[in-house]
């Protein structure tokens, strides 16, 4: 079923808005902006809310979902024991959507789903990280394999359930491109991969249109993303002892913004010279990408969304100077602290967490909860095998062990 084209009912702003829409005294969004006003909706219509625009509804039931707050105990680089101050999925989506909201902001598009994108990015995410996802996408090789991103649609389209007209959130179509196409189109010569079943099987009755780019909102959420992620793990690298000072300053960009704290605070040292590098390096990105981004919005100057969805490339990006700084981070990052012998050994004993947990639920239907085991598919089924990989998925890094620990004589301690 498609929506396309399809339009909401007048509002109640005093017939100013339709559902969604702003009172033309609170418009401020550029032409290329999506309108809220111009929405494709929902899959299944809903009334009128009086007070939220629909991408702020679309928001607030992300923030309000159980997979957003299991995202408490879901690793991001280090487990939830190691430390209270190292970032959690949960607190890393607050930083992309803080990020992500400035620079829709600057950009003059709407705000709420850029933010909303930021906070649901992650929702699919597994426990331990990329090496559960590893180890489940492994398991899952005879049944459809398995991708976070497909996951994060499944979560906000199936498997939550909080109400009694339909499975999922019932997010707006804007949402829900967004939430599936923000690293770019998944169809067309610029794919990179082929495209998850779980996506195409929604996509025949909801269409997400996945050979397009998508919104300015969906762009600016995941470059949101890169700039969190990469800033976030220089400190919480740091924190941990992976990595110090002079190592960080093997990196261009990190070195240059060092210098500069140095000339402006002499003497500073320590976690504050690192803290006010950072929050420099984060600001500087942001003013890269807006400047970026306007420069590219001046030569397309696109008079609508669909314009920005055709225009054949990423309009949101950072300048190639940026992006050659940010590429030499990265790749510091995966060698200094992503690769690091202490947490490449803690995610291998993570990833046999996961695999253990997908063969003993596979094997015996019994060890599943109850209300999971009443739902399940015929064992044996690749429906089954997707059902027990939900299961996994759902659960935090905390659940999984305890859960480990309850089917098996020994669980690694993952320290």
């Amino acid at each position: 079923m498609s929506i396309k084209g399809k339009r909401n009912e007048p509002g109640a702003l005093a017939g100013e808005a339709r559902e969604g829409g702003y009172p033309p005294h609170l418009r401020r969004l550029a032409a290329y902006a999506v309108d809220p006003a111009l929405s494709r909706g929902r899959l299944y219509p809903e009334p009128v809310d009086p007070t939220r625009s629909l991408y702020q509804r679309d928001r607030d039931r992300i923030l309000h979902s159980a997979a957003f707050r299991r995202l408490n105990y879901k690793t991001q680089v280090f487990i939830y024991h190691e430390g209270d101050h190292y970032r959690s999925r949960l607190t890393h989506s607050l930083e992309v959507a803080q990020i992500a909201r400035s620079i829709a902001r600057t950009l003059r598009v709407d705000e709420d789903l850029a933010e909303a994108l930021a906070l649901a990015h992650d929702l699919g995410h597994p426990p331990f990280g990329h090496a559960g996802e590893r180890a489940l996408d492994a398991a899952m090789q005879v049944a459809g394999n398995f991708d976070h991103n497909a996951q994060s649609l499944r979560v906000v389209t199936a498997l939550e359930r909080r109400y009694a007209n339909f499975d999922g959130l019932n997010l707006t179509w804007e949402t829900l491109e967004g939430l599936v196409k923000h690293n770019g189109p998944l169809l067309g010569p610029v794919a990179t991969a082929p495209v998850p079943d779980q996506i195409l099987a929604y996509c025949a009755r909801h269409d997400l249109e996945l050979a397009t780019y998508a919104s300015l909102e969906a762009q600016a959420a995941a470059l949101a993303d890169d700039i969190a992620y990469n800033n976030h793990d220089i400190d919480d690298g740091y924190r941990a002892g992976l990595v110090g000072l002079d190592e960080l300053a093997e990196v261009p960009i990190v070195r240059a913004m060092l210098e500069t704290v140095r000339a402006a605070y002499p003497g500073i040292s320590g976690g504050r010279l690192l803290n006010e590098m950072n929050r420099r390096l984060i600001s500087a990105m942001i003013e890269d990408v807006i400047a970026e981004t306007s420069r590219q919005l001046e030569t397309l100057a696109p008079r609508s969304a669909d314009d920005v969805r055709h225009a054949g490339r990423a309009m949101v990006a950072f300048s190639e100077t940026m992006r050659a700084g940010v590429d030499e981070l990265r790749a510091f990052l995966h060698t200094r602290v992503y690769r690091h012998a202490r947490i490449e050994r803690i995610m291998r004993e993570a990833g046999s967490v996961v695999r253990d947990l997908f063969v003993r639920y596979s094997a015996d239907p019994f060890s599943l909860p109850a209300e999971w085991r009443e739902q399940a598919p015929e064992p044996g089924t690749q429906g089954y095998a997707r059902h027990v990989a939900d299961f996994i998925a759902g659960q935090t890094d905390r659940f999984a062990l305890e859960e480990h620990r309850r089917l098996f004589d020994a669980t690694p301690d993952l320290r």
